[in-house]
């Protein structure tokens, strides 16, 4: 099985991204599909650029290949240096290398099994082919934090890479209806088996693995198991105290404020944050004084009789350092 250089299929660089290697796929796949493509070759192209893509968008088997690769170009270089039949290092793929060939033939049967995902020199994915898992897949899930306070069902829709007997790689959209555990939490990775690519020559399928992500909540702040709110009040309130309709993630509760509450201050409410498995987190009100806009002249000579008679001096500490 003569040595085949992957990148050059796609048409990238060796040190191509996993972005620049899938959008060069995806460029050729449509180009070379037998369905679209005119060209005599075309499904062979098509197999052949499946396959590479196999290979460099997996950061294992891409490591490995690209070790033979340098393998080649040093044997070639050597060959040219002395002489050899060889030539320069950059045609040796068109003239061969016996050694690299074998080196080659033993990776891509490790791979796919038998000879190969598509024809090399007359060969086909014949009786023999060993089997081989289908690929793992890795996808972030979003979850609202609403949706961690009770076992939730959510549907998810995904694509999948999967090849066919011929060898071809395609992506399909596949649908599935998700159990998400109450109490799950950002980063957390659910493992779905057999959900995940198609394995070949009998070989099992991949497993899918949802990788948590809480979706950011517009009023609440996550700080492990616990919620923070901030709670706006009106300076009034603030010394005054108050009562006040406080969101939670189960509905509203009503909140007292405290007579003198002071900007920063936090007033715990116990088991209103996320679940654990230790039990539930509380919701920490942070108090936040907001001064309203002098917008008439009623309204400002009112603060200015409350200045005059208050006789408060915020700063008065500074005196004493």
């Amino acid at each position: 099985m003569k040595f085949v250089d992957y990148y050059a299929v796609l048409g990238i660089s060796p040190d191509a991204d996993d972005k620049a290697v899938k959008v060069a796929y995806k460029k050729l796949a449509r180009k070379y599909h037998p369905d679209v493509s005119k060209e005599p070759q075309a499904e062979e192209k098509f197999k052949e650029i499946g396959e590479a893509y196999e290979v460099i968008h997996n950061k294992e088997e891409r490591a490995k290949y690209d070790v033979l690769r340098r393998n080649q170009q040093n044997r070639a270089q050597q060959q040219a240096n002395y002489g050899g039949s060889y030539g320069s290092s950059q045609n040796h793929y068109q003239q061969g290398d016996p050694q690299a060939d074998q080196e080659f033939s033993d990776f891509v049967n490790s791979m796919f099994g038998g000879a190969g995902g598509f024809n090399h020199g007359g060969q086909g994915r014949t009786g023999g082919a060993r089997a081989q898992k289908g690929q793992d897949v890795e996808i972030e899930f979003p979850v609202f934090l609403e949706e961690t306070l009770v076992d939730t069902v959510k549907p998810i829709e995904f694509m999948l890479p999967q090849r066919d007997s011929s060898g071809r790689v395609s992506e399909v959209k596949k649908s599935l209806k998700v159990k998400i555990p109450a109490g799950s939490v950002n980063g957390e990775r659910i493992r779905l088996k057999g959900q995940g690519g198609l394995g070949s020559a009998n070989g099992p399928n991949g497993d899918l693995y949802l990788q948590i992500r809480l979706v950011p909540h517009p009023l609440f702040d996550v700080e492990g198991h616990n919620l923070n709110i901030v709670v706006p009040l009106a300076p009034w309130e603030a010394a005054l105290g108050t009562k006040i309709n406080l969101p939670t993630l189960a509905g509203k509760i009503q909140l007292t404020i405290p007579a003198n509450s002071q900007s920063g201050q936090r007033l715990r409410i116990k088991g209103k944050g996320l679940i654990s498995k230790k039990g539930k987190g509380d919701l920490f009100a942070v108090i936040k004084i907001v001064n309203p806009a002098l917008s008439d002249d009623v309204s400002k000579k009112l603060w200015q009789e409350l200045a005059e008679k208050a006789h408060f001096d915020p700063r008065s500490n500074w005196s004493k350092s």
